[in-house]
């Protein structure tokens, strides 16, 4: 529509076969193109229907649904303790998040959430801080890659590197681990992960500080990012949208401060804001984060090595708790011998609770929870329902990359083709979140 002031531009979503026939049937002389769903700037299978007046973006739909994977469906035929094998595979940037938040909401179901062991939590949060510095330098290097710089990638994921090898020690796998647990982690730290965590931290700052190097003040990127794909405080509370790009628009709005979980009342750190509202700010208040989370693992480090060593990591409630006391056998990770002689020739009890949890789960009490983190991307929650038995009746995610998607138009419509890039970019959505 036009007024007065000029043309305004409508973000209120729809379908894009709609936008096609009104775009035929209308006398303008308007360019329809599809930017993916196979294309290297739309981070995943996304499809992303433009029309185009020149380089002008004048209208801007999203499309989804090309990494469909019933996630949340399959979840109701398996175990509760099972269900963390399908989360963890929904954002796969973040999967430790996905588990987290999942394994919170079915704790609250069970009403444990007070009895989970400090360590357990201190190695969850641990866990969770590296996965976020992860995360985000995947979406740095990524994101200077679209823009025309390769180093920024090339250093991004040499420093990620560092990380997966981390998680790879501590929890078995790089990616999808399904460490995180009902009850708390799946096995405690191998000897030596305190050390290797230390020498990490000592690295880490000086990494950060070489990708800070090529980008705060490059021009070519400032030129790309500032005053690009821009969404102010009222757009974003409009629209759902968290994490990042809420913060970069002022609001300091961090689940870790306004409604802590896994113990992060009792760490010391700041939140990353920024007042531009742009895709620079968004950039800079991930770069924040990093270094922010390299103070949390610092302090859950020096309480795993400190006051909290020893300590159990799993619930001492048995019929929950899944073996906690893992130990390296000729098979990869199995039970350790004290449990398996416990269990064999020791308690017939002991063997019986170890079959029942192993091949039908625990029982969840029937209700509902909804539990939620900060992952790298905002607010990602798990609505928990059970009715009773061994498997959830429902769960729901509320995924963060979904909900942060619906600001895509905002940010493009009005703006040059090239600045779409630099927008998508700047929300780093995870398609494998989006179609779980």
């Amino acid at each position: 529509m036009t007024t007065t002031e000029g043309k305004i531009y409508s973000v209120d979503g729809g379908d894009w076969d709609q936008l096609v026939s009104e775009v035929r049937d209308s006398e303008d002389e308007r360019l329809i193109i599809n930017m993916g769903p196979q294309h290297p700037s739309t981070h995943g299978v996304l499809r992303l229907v433009l029309a185009l007046d020149g380089e002008t973006v004048t209208e801007a739909r999203g499309v989804i649904g090309y990494l469909h994977t019933g996630i949340e469906k399959n979840m109701e035929f398996r175990t509760w303790t099972q269900g963390v094998t399908f989360v963890t595979r929904m954002d796969y940037l973040a999967p430790i998040f996905n588990e987290t938040a999942y394994c919170l909401g079915v704790e609250k179901l069970l009403g444990i959430t007070d009895r989970i062991p400090e360590r357990a939590q201190a190695i969850r949060v641990l866990t969770m801080e590296l996965t976020r510095i992860s995360s985000h330098l995947v979406a740095m290097g990524t994101f200077g890659m679209e823009l025309g710089a390769t180093t920024p990638f090339l250093f991004g994921y040499r420093d990620r590197e560092l990380i997966m090898e981390l998680l790879e020690y501590i929890t078995g796998l790089r990616m999808n681990m399904a460490y995180i647990r009902p009850g708390g982690v799946s096995v405690d730290l191998p000897a030596g992960a305190v050390d290797k965590v230390g020498e990490f931290l000592k690295e880490m700052p000086k990494r950060i500080k070489d990708i800070r190097k090529l980008l705060d003040e490059n021009p070519v990127y400032l030129r790309r990012t500032k005053d690009v794909g821009y969404l102010d405080l009222t757009g974003c509370m409009a629209l759902g949208i968290t994490g990042p790009i809420l913060r970069s628009a002022g609001l300091p709005w961090d689940l870790r401060k306004s409604q802590p979980y896994c113990g992060y009342e009792t760490y010391d750190f700041d939140v990353a804001v920024e007042t531009s509202a742009d895709v620079f700010g968004r950039y800079l208040v991930r770069m924040k984060e990093m270094e922010e989370s390299l103070k949390i693992i610092e302090q859950a480090l020096d309480r795993l090595a400190g006051p909290l060593k020893g300590q159990p990591v799993m619930i001492e409630d048995k019929k929950i708790g899944w073996p906690a006391q893992l130990a390296l056998g000729p098979d990869g990770f199995g039970n350790s011998p004290d449990h398996i002689a416990h269990i064999m020739g020791q308690s017939m009890e002991a063997l019986i609770h170890h079959f029942k949890l192993v091949t039908e789960g625990f029982r969840v009490p029937a209700g509902q929870a909804y539990a939620s983190v900060e992952s790298p991307r905002g607010e990602l929650g798990a609505h928990v329902v059970s009715d009773g038995g061994t498997r959830p009746y429902r769960v729901h995610f509320r995924e963060p990359s979904f909900t942060n998607l619906q600001s895509f138009p905002a940010m493009a419509e009005g703006g040059q083709v090239a600045d779409v890039i630099a927008a998508v970019a700047s929300i780093d959505p995870v398609m494998g979140g989006v179609d779980r």
